[in-house]
């Protein structure tokens, strides 16, 4: 009891971060100040997170890709740099977080111009290091986040008995699929960047920081011992191993904490354990690994060929279901969304669409919950969605804890219940673990 009240204590004085411990990384998607009516999220907001905070990553910067500048990606309406001087200006209530800049993330449309960067030689990279120094200064950012766009790892495909034997034996002759010829010599031009952006920052005391996005080979690009010396801390984004858009026909745990004990089907490094150990192997201080999990779930539609008990591997699904009215995004569900489609007495007895999801509890805690709605006699309002809630989100924040590790890495605010509207409470996930890494 005495713990809770100290806590909120603390939480009550409002202009103090909570600061002490493992980082409690906040990425917040600047885009969300567009968004129309309840999914609008405002200055207010951020402060009423703000104080759990170690640290508070403004998404997203881009880059020029003929002058390979940092740019800020909302320039057709001039209003996105007084943003960013209106954000950091928290600071001054809030000094004990500490305010990044990120590049890249998904917002850029023209992923390309990351390898681009790469291999633009000395000369444009200095464009973008300079840029990038004089915006972090201009707007007293604490420092840079690199959240690359790099090709992705293929997508797992669905094959059959027959199938799958037929592709072990490829694989003999044609080996792995590579998405990147050049990965290797990219590895080492990311090398040489990082070591040439912490040598522009160190006179300011600047930050240095890496995010990992989803299904990004670290094993291709990062080449950990030569470049973690250089950055502050690097954030996996051990979500979205699976989803909709690259796995149509069937779905599955997005961000399970351990590998199933039966692979089946399942790649054996789709899961937290299996980044995180990836890392650690590279001889990466664990205190310098941030877990990151995400506030929204992946949303499939199930069909009447999907098997109806929803136990996954759920098969024959039909991609992405309908996006929400907050989302507006097919396949992807905030957690208020998501909240409020599970079993209450709002939507008990109603059917189709408004048809209740039933939550299936994951007791082992090894690979989070789930929750569907079969389809009906039709075939149709089917769904089946992964996710992380606050019970879920809690254990991750254990695990980090009792691994030694970084920190948490919350993808994003916008899209946790920042609102309360599920449960009154503001923010749930953000608390949630934050209280378990104290």
């Amino acid at each position: 009891m005495k713990f809770w009240q100290s806590i909120f204590a603390i939480a009550a004085l409002g202009h103090l971060t909570l600061a002490l411990g493992p980082n409690m990384i906040c990425y917040y998607d600047a885009s969300s100040e567009d968004r129309q009516g309840a999914a609008k999220f405002a200055l207010p907001d951020i402060e009423t997170a703000i104080q759990f905070c170690t640290h508070f990553v403004y998404g997203y910067a881009g880059i020029n890709p003929e002058t390979y500048e940092l740019i800020s990606l909302n320039t057709q309406r001039d209003l996105q740099r007084r943003h960013f001087a209106t954000v950091t200006a928290l600071k001054d209530r809030y000094p004990n977080t500490k305010f990044l800049l990120s590049v890249g993330g998904d917002k850029d449309q023209n992923p390309e111009k990351y390898i681009g960067l790469l291999e633009a030689g000395r000369e444009k990279q200095n464009k973008f290091i300079e840029s990038a120094r004089e915006v972090l200064r201009s707007y007293n950012f604490d420092g840079l986040d690199l959240a690359f766009q790099l090709p992705r790892n293929k997508p797992r495909k669905v094959h059959s008995d027959v199938g799958q034997a037929w592709k072990s034996f490829k694989k003999l002759f044609t080996g792995d699929f590579v998405v990147d010829e050049k990965a290797a010599d990219h590895k080492e031009q990311f090398t040489d960047l990082v070591k040439d952006l912490k040598a522009a920052f160190t006179p300011y005391n600047m930050m240095l920081s890496l995010t990992v996005l989803p299904n990004v080979n670290s094993t291709w690009y990062f080449n950990a011992p030569a470049i973690i010396n250089n950055l502050d801390f690097v954030t996996l984004a051990a979500f979205d191993f699976t989803t909709p858009e690259r796995n149509p026909e069937e779905a599955d745990y997005t961000s399970p904490t351990y590998a199933p004990i039966q692979l089946g089907n399942r790649l054996p490094h789709y899961n937290v354990e299996a980044q995180v150990e990836y890392w650690l192997s590279q001889n990466v201080p664990a205190n310098k690994i941030n877990v990151g999990v995400a506030t929204y779930g992946r949303a499939w539609k199930m069909t009447a060929d999907s098997n109806a008990d929803g136990v996954p591997i759920v098969a024959k699904t039909d991609g992405p279901a309908p996006a929400g009215p907050e989302s507006k995004t097919s396949g992807l569900l905030t957690w208020s969304e998501i909240c409020l489609k599970l079993a209450n007495p709002v939507n008990m007895g109603k059917t189709g669409a408004d048809a209740p999801l039933r939550r299936i509890m994951d007791p082992t805690k090894r690979f989070g919950v789930y929750a569907f709605r079969a389809p009906d006699a039709n075939g149709e309002h089917g769904m089946w969605v992964s996710y992380d809630d606050p019970g879920t989100a809690a254990e991750k924040a254990i695990f980090v804890k009792n691994r030694g590790l970084g920190g948490i890495g919350l993808f994003d605010l916008t899209m946790d219940d920042f609102r309360g509207t599920c449960t009154g409470d503001k923010f749930p996930m953000l608390r949630s673990m934050k209280y378990r890494l104290m």
